[in-house]
């Protein structure tokens, strides 16, 4: 009987641990304007070959839904928001943070150095830093499930 208990009582351990180490960086993410603490927009950020990518899935902002990148430059000119890659070939760092050259504002037609990681006081919200020389800006992005 002690035996099965001890049993249990892994396999409850076990299965209580492995949802919470199974919170990662990748799946859909609510941006927040850090501005005005309003949502503005549904990010997926997924990998590929090891490396991690964001792309604009949805745009929340009331008459924003259809945005073009009208201060966009060449192939970005006047194509929509929505699709388009924002963040791209981001490394892991294997300390939770991933680092990358380009983190994609549509909305300024700017490109920034990103470092991005889970909050670790809560996993459903996502730290994002964009950097511009040695000034840089952090919002917090929040989980959007299922």
């Amino acid at each position: 009987m002690k035996k099965i208990r001890k049993i249990l009582f892994v396999v409850l351990c076990c299965a209580t641990v492995a949802p919470l180490s199974a919170q990662d960086v990748f799946g859909r993410w609510k941006t927040i304007d850090d501005r005005t603490g309003k949502p503005k927009g549904i990010i997926e950020i997924y990998e590929d070959g090891g490396l991690l990518y964001g792309k604009v899935v949805d745009i929340l902002e009331e008459g924003k839904e259809n945005a073009r990148c009208t201060k966009c430059d060449g192939d970005l000119k006047d194509k929509p928001v929505i699709g388009m890659e924002i963040i791209t070939a981001a490394e892991h760092d294997g300390d939770g943070e991933w680092k990358g050259k380009r983190l994609f504002d549509p909305e300024q037609a700017m490109t920034f150095r990103l470092k991005l990681w889970l909050n670790p006081e809560n996993p459903n919200e996502l730290k994002v830093r964009g950097y511009l020389a040695f000034i840089y800006r952090t919002q917090t992005w929040l989980r959007v499930e299922g």
